[in-house]
């Protein structure tokens, strides 16, 4: 097929390749879980930060890297299309719930950590962009 010399599709292949194993989702997974439970004494002032909002374009990287990370590993299985589909669906509700969740702990939990609306909506803005690259990019046709 032509489309295959498309740089695009080179990429794809080479994270399927490399990243497709389960220790990269694992790993992020656990980065997240971490990073969301960091103490607030710990984290930089962000008043250092030029950029407004930066920590809701991490929360879109961070779960956006979970869904797809997830799906990746998932779409180099041997799974039928229509069942990857439905996995994919199923991590896509996962890192929502992780991300509501995370925003729970810090709340109750995590000294110097505050709830965040802001950063629920930029969780699922990201697990939603990557779930719906996932569709495009990963599932077979």
């Amino acid at each position: 097929m032509i489309l295959n010399n498309f740089p695009y599709f080179k990429m794809i292949a080479f994270l399927k390749k490399f990243m497709g194993n389960i220790y990269m989702p694992i790993v992020w997974s656990i980065v997240i879980g971490i990073l969301l439970t960091l103490p607030g004494s710990v984290l930089p002032n962000e008043d250092s930060f030029k950029i407004p909002q930066f920590d809701k374009i991490v929360h879109m990287g961070m779960f956006g890297g979970f869904v797809f990370l997830w799906n990746l590993y998932l779409s180099v299985r041997p799974i039928a299309p229509k069942r990857l589909l439905r996995l994919f669906f199923i991590v896509f509700l996962t890192g929502i719930a992780y991300g509501i969740g995370s925003e729970y702990v810090q709340k109750y939990f995590i000294p110097l950590r505050d709830f965040d609306e802001g950063d629920i909506i930029a969780d699922m803005l990201g697990a939603s962009l990557a779930y719906g690259l996932s569709n495009i990019s990963l599932l077979k046709n």
